[in-house]
């Protein structure tokens, strides 16, 4: 077997780690390390919303509606993801927060994948 392939579920892996299945919170040996991007398979309730608003944001993002009604809250404006594929990109800096206005299941990449950095309840980045 080898040791830098690794096949899964996005579905069922990303129960394990908060909806993330790659990036610097891995295991050194696993072939899902990366210290130059992150990436989560969210699925989300209907209702399901971000209460605080990311704040400080070091990472820029991006994010892909896989299914569902999707709407990401960022400054001046509001992105509604609703089509399969709909998806919006913002950069460093760019505070933000989302809501499920349907059950939705999204793919969201990051970079780069910064060990260490976390976003505390308040929506602050430490």
């Amino acid at each position: 077997m080898d040791d830098s392939v690794y096949v899964g579920n996005a579905g069922k892996d990303a129960v394990l780690d908060r909806g993330w299945i790659l990036g610097h919170f891995k295991d050194a040996g696993d072939p899902r390390h990366s210290e130059a991007v992150e990436i989560k398979w969210g699925v989300h309730p209907r209702g399901d919303e971000r209460l605080q608003w990311v704040k400080a944001e070091e990472r820029t993002a991006l994010l892909v509606l896989i299914s569902g009604r999707f709407r990401v809250e960022l400054p001046g404006r509001s992105a509604l993801l609703e089509e399969q594929g709909d998806y919006v990109v913002w950069g460093p800096g760019v505070d933000h927060s989302w809501s499920a206005e349907e059950e939705s299941v999204v793919l969201t990449v990051r970079w780069p994948s910064v060990p260490g950095y976390a976003v505390t309840e308040d929506g602050e980045a430490s």
